[in-house]
């Protein structure tokens, strides 16, 4: 179940204490949306052969499902069967296999405004103007640990008397990667975990020095720049350190003036970094994307820098964690 940022992220990261970032919750994403009224015969079809094979899948998951609960807030709780995580690829490495792909069937329950915030979403207001009607969801993730991604092979919502009113099936859907901003985060960390025998994911997940701060520095102006790196989502490719971070820019009188959310790629041996994905957010716009400032181009970082002291950090964090940044590695 894919989510949004909270539509008021902005404006409470602005007033938030100095560079808190932390996972945040919102409603459902990246679906299409059946609920058109305009909707073409040909469309209604093909929606109502999808909604078909969709409850198809349901009657796995409605069979005897036992719930383990990873968390709650006052929209939503969230769940998963840790019977139904299933490895469905592997490669042999010298190591022995390692999983590549993995299947997992989770659920959500719903306040009455988290209910309403995932109708809104979804498109689904219309047909159902209650949320009292969404009383809970499941769905079925694919999971591929060495990109830290999700897809949404299945999804199913039911009302309070355990009835689907509605169904998505898409074995193709889109993939999206995980980081501190997804819903989905305790899903992953908790399927991971469940496939590979450990509780390492969810333990870094919630680690008090989950996040590394890798760069910190002031100017005469007053002007403050504060970078941390998120380690859970820490992993080596080859001589690239990929992972994401989080930049806080504050003037003279403490007010955020710049947030920058990246994914980045830092070659630790060449000092050169990049930028792979990101949003940026100001107190004028709020947040907006970076992609198309997104060059994929590596910027040398030099030794006589004051950015130096963040390829410092981050060789340091490397040398000292050499099984967490290779964990799930093929290489």
């Amino acid at each position: 179940m894919d989510k949004r940022l909270y539509k008021m992220m902005g404006a409470a990261l602005a007033t938030s204490l100095w560079l808190a970032p932390v996972s945040v919750q919102a409603a459902h994403i990246d679906f299409d949306r059946h609920s058109h009224e305009s909707a073409s015969q040909t469309a209604v079809h093909h929606e109502r052969q999808t909604t078909a094979k969709a409850q198809q899948t349901a009657k796995a998951v409605q069979a005897e499902p036992s719930w383990y609960w990873l968390g709650s807030d006052d929209k939503y709780s969230k769940y998963f069967d840790p019977a139904s995580v299933v490895i469905t690829a592997s490669v042999v490495t010298d190591r022995g296999k390692v999983p590549t792909e993995i299947k997992v069937w989770t659920k959500t329950t719903y306040s009455y405004g988290g209910a309403q915030e995932t109708l809104e979403a979804y498109g689904l207001s219309s047909k159902f103007p209650d949320p009292n009607q969404l009383a809970y969801s499941t769905a079925q993730l694919v999971i591929k640990p060495q990109y830290r991604t999700i897809q949404y092979a299945a999804e199913h919502f039911y009302n309070k008397n355990g009835e689907i009113i509605w169904s998505k099936a898409d074995p193709k859907a889109v993939e999206k990667e995980i980081n501190s901003q997804q819903f989905d985060e305790d899903f992953y960390a908790a399927a991971v975990d469940q496939a590979f025998h450990q509780n390492v994911e969810k333990e870094r997940v919630t680690a008090k020095n989950r996040w590394l701060t890798v760069f910190d520095v002031t100017t005469t102006d007053g002007v403050r720049t504060h970078i941390k790196a998120d380690t859970s989502t820490m992993r080596m490719h080859g001589e690239n350190l990929v992972f994401w971070q989080w930049q806080e820019t504050k003037d003279h009188s403490g007010q955020v003036r710049e947030i920058k959310f990246l994914k980045m790629a830092v070659n630790l041996p060449q000092a050169t970094e990049k930028a792979i994905a990101g949003k940026y957010w100001t107190p004028a716009e709020g947040w907006k994307s970076l992609e198309a400032a997104i060059d994929g181009q590596y910027r040398m970082v030099t030794p006589n820098s004051p950015e130096y002291k963040y390829i410092v950090e981050l060789r340091h964090y490397v040398e000292n964690n050499y099984a967490w940044v290779h964990r799930y590695s093929l290489e």
